[in-house]
């Protein structure tokens, strides 16, 4: 009777090999474009339009598919905003994330789809850009670069309404390169975090298209988005799309699309999770 009672016990308990369990958060307000990677996919479902939630056409290197570049993590816990049903992806750059010509930069941007050039419905109104970020410790940064990680580019190409960034930021000495910063239109930083490893961590952006501000949430793990800037001026005209993942300056150069210094044998990577712009009029953001 002991050992019966004991076993069934013993049966009853959670098994440490479990997959992880969601407590993730859900999306309150109404969304414009979801980037959230269903379960259900596979490195090949991003090298069409009929399966990938973002451009299977760009923005990489030209002998690249996206199925060559984007891993899935199978041993992290959801980001704040997937779920059991959605995953986490992790985008990589190598010698060979050449974008067209721009041979100083190593680069692999998704963008989402639906975010036109112009006209784009994420680029009007009061949109946020939610994605949480997370380390791979066997595909580092090398900070001693420059990184954009998260940027708004304008339809003319002439200018970047917001960057997210990490590394040595060129031209800016004093910052710390093992930061995550928000530089404006400007390029000037509006706020910074360090670094993290071995957790997930949780940015929002908030583009106010009609009054020219940006806004920018943070948190850490499973805890709610809180705001850490009010609502900042900055020029968001000129229309234009998101890019989620990696573009990776070179040192040594003036010249940094074309020319300057990268490593050989790259293998380097940012993992992202809990991607989606949604509609944040009348002041609606999720937390």
């Amino acid at each position: 009777m002991i050992t019966h009672l004991l076993l069934s016990l013993l049966t009853a308990l959670p098994s440490s090999s479990a997959a992880p369990t969601s407590r993730s958060a859900t999306p309150k307000c109404p969304i414009i474009l979801d980037g959230r990677v269903p379960s259900s996919l596979t490195p090949a479902s991003f090298d069409s339009y009929s399966t990938s939630p973002f451009n299977p056409d760009y923005v990489k290197g030209s002998s690249l598919k996206w199925s060559d570049i984007l891993l899935f993590p199978s041993t992290l816990p959801p980001s704040h905003f997937d779920s059991n049903s959605t995953k986490p992806l992790e985008v990589t750059i190598s010698d060979a994330s050449i974008f067209q010509s721009q041979r100083g930069f190593r680069r692999a941007g998704l963008q989402l789809q639906g975010d036109t050039n112009t006209a784009s419905p994420a680029a009007t109104g009061i949109r946020t850009l939610h994605f949480s970020v997370r380390q791979d410790p066997a595909r580092p940064l090398n900070l001693s670069h420059e990184y954009l990680n998260v940027w708004h580019e304008a339809a003319d190409y002439s200018a970047n309404q917001f960057n997210f960034e990490a590394g040595t930021i060129l031209g800016q000495t004093g910052l710390p390169k093992n930061t995550f910063k928000v530089l404006d239109r400007k390029n000037k930083m509006v706020w910074s975090t360090p670094i993290e490893s071995g957790a997930w961590q949780n940015f929002a952006l908030t583009l106010d298209f009609v009054k020219n501000t940006l806004q920018v949430y943070y948190s850490k793990g499973d805890d709610p988005l809180k705001s850490v800037t009010s609502a900042l001026s900055n020029d968001n005209s000129g229309g234009g799309q998101y890019q989620i993942g990696i573009l990776k300056k070179p040192t040594g150069t003036s010249d940094v699309v074309n020319s300057g210094y990268q490593e050989s044998n790259l293998n380097e990577g940012q993992i992202y999770g809990g991607i989606f712009i949604e509609d944040s009029s009348n002041g609606c953001v999720s937390l």
